[in-house]
């Protein structure tokens, strides 16, 4: 598992892109995709995850619908129309520094 400062500012793309491959996804399921597809590398605690999920609500990125699951209430969360663009945009700048962290920690070139 990476350190939780490493993975702190990655987890609200993590989060839309994780959202924007799905029609809806509630929180817990969002974690453990998460998990699991990172073979349990990233592990987003719920104290990181609402925060973020709620500014995104109120941002209007995000929108919510309640569905009761036996006498439990489930908020599964969905990306809105306007949304759609910020989740693009998010994604594309992460990608971006991804692709910059790599010319940061690639072992140097031998100068010819």
């Amino acid at each position: 598992m990476y350190d939780k400062q490493l993975t702190k500012g990655t987890l609200q793309p993590i989060i839309l892109k994780m959202l924007s491959e799905r029609p809806k996804m509630y929180g817990y399921e969002i974690t453990q995709e998460v998990r699991k597809i990172t073979s349990g590398k990233i592990d987003i605690s719920e104290g990181a995850l609402y925060p973020i999920l709620h500014k995104l609500e109120n941002q209007g990125i995000l929108e919510t619908e309640k569905m009761y699951i036996g006498k439990r209430v489930r908020k599964y969360y969905t990306v809105t129309k306007n949304g759609h663009g910020k989740v693009s945009e998010v994604t594309n700048e992460m990608s971006d520094f991804i692709d910059t962290l790599i010319l940061i920690f690639s072992p140097p070139k031998l100068i010819k």
